[in-house]
């Protein structure tokens, strides 16, 4: 590709390659670099990105798609997602093409050409292995087939790009090899074994953190200023966490394609697919139950200033200002009474729905304000009333 001069060149070179039959833009692109198998060395185990773009950058797409061709390679934009090889010819042609802006490489504005440069700097000083850096296309949500479009999904969800339960995420477990994580390395499990014997008297046997699919967050995402995350353990790759939310350790934990939207205070566990309100505070280890919990694979969401007392378990949808005593499990088919003159305010908290009765099922309550659960310590009986006030959460500790 030969180098551009100025900015009305850049943006014609996009126009001409953006003309071509069959092009379109892709939905999310990124550079990442792999590791691969100790034993299978053509085995993917797991995707980095310094960046991902989902919804944006398409002139930078644009020109990685014309670099990739530039070197013979044809790219399907039929396909749902597209892994190629990159070398530093690429990186020279996009260098190239990006010319007019390379002043400004290190500005919020061209991440992309940080990525590019920085990358064909580090190979010319150091070398690559040969498929060890490659340049990912996504071109329709559809379900994850390779490691690295998986871990781009992942990305997008835990650098907020995308909402949580708004991307296709079947086909992630298939797609990602189980393996041991040694200070956020992983490793083959079948290198493990086949080597055992060898590295245990040569005392080289690696210290395993963890053995999953999916790596921590934190070995991925810096979080905000003030978000704080005190075990790594706790927050698994692909959360999203809001900034200004607290993991505290002992019995929490937030899985993937779960998390805050505001800032929260997390000591209990937040199942995959459940989302979190701002303001609201899941207590020392209460529990909201995933899609595979019991919850007839309805998600839940806790709305805003909401509280879940400690050991509580929650099945289904709150609304904001809602509080569940400590020690009480709210389910789908938990019967729970109201009295008339609660039910009365309840009402009057949630002018849009009509609520008639005296005991309901706790799926007829799902999604209401207000809502306070507590348990009758001497007939044991589940019962609702208006919430007195909403959680408001200290604001010194966020």
């Amino acid at each position: 590709m030969q180098t551009v001069q100025t900015t009305d060149e850049f943006k014609n070179l996009i126009e001409s390659i953006k003309s071509e039959d069959g092009y379109r833009d892709p939905i999310a692109f990124g550079i990442c670099r792999v590791d691969f198998g100790q034993l299978n060395s053509d085995k993917v185990l797991q995707a980095t990105y310094p960046i991902i773009n989902w919804n944006e950058n398409f002139g930078s797409a644009a020109i990685f798609i014309k670099a990739l061709k530039e070197q013979g390679v044809q790219i399907d934009m039929d396909k749902s997602e597209v892994v190629c090889d990159i070398n530093l010819n690429f990186l020279q042609n996009c260098l190239n093409a990006f010319t007019p802006y390379s002043d400004e490489a290190y500005g919020d504005a061209h991440k992309n050409i940080q990525v590019i440069s920085a990358l064909y700097n580090q190979i010319r000083e150091n070398g690559m292995r040969e498929g060890e850096f490659k340049v990912v296309f996504l071109f329709e949500d559809a379900a994850c087939v390779s490691v690295e479009a998986t871990y781009l999904k992942l990305y997008a969800l835990s650098l907020a790009k995308v909402e949580l339960r708004s991307i296709n995420l079947n086909g992630a477990f298939g797609a990602l090899p189980n393996v041991a994580w040694s200070a956020g390395t992983p490793i083959e499990l079948d290198w493990l074994r086949e080597f055992e014997i060898e590295l245990k008297f040569a005392n080289e046997y690696p210290h395993i953190d963890f053995v999953d699919k999916f790596p921590r967050f934190l070995q991925h995402i810096i979080p905000a200023d003030n978000t704080r995350i005190l075990e790594t353990s706790k927050v698994r790759f692909g959360a999203q966490l809001h900034a200004g939310t607290t993991v505290m350790p002992g019995a929490s934990y937030i899985n993937f394609n779960a998390g805050t939207t505001g800032v929260s205070m997390v000591e209990g566990r937040i199942s995959s697919s459940a989302i979190v309100g701002d303001g609201s505070d899941v207590g020392g280890g209460a529990s909201i139950l995933g899609v595979l919990s019991g919850t007839d694979g309805n998600p839940i969401s806790i709305g805003k200033n909401s509280l879940l007392g400690a050991n509580s378990v929650c099945g289904i949808p709150l609304g904001d200002g809602c509080i569940i005593d400590a020690g009480i499990a709210i389910l789908e088919g938990t019967k729970i009474g109201i009295y008339p003159e609660q039910l009365k305010k309840i009402q009057e908290a949630n002018t849009d729905v009509t609520i008639d009765g005296e005991v309901f099922k706790g799926k007829d309550l799902a999604g209401l304000h207000g809502l306070h659960f507590r348990q009758n310590s001497t007939t044991g009986e589940i019962t609702a009333s208006r919430s007195t006030r909403e959680i408001k959460l200290n604001a010194d500790l966020h």
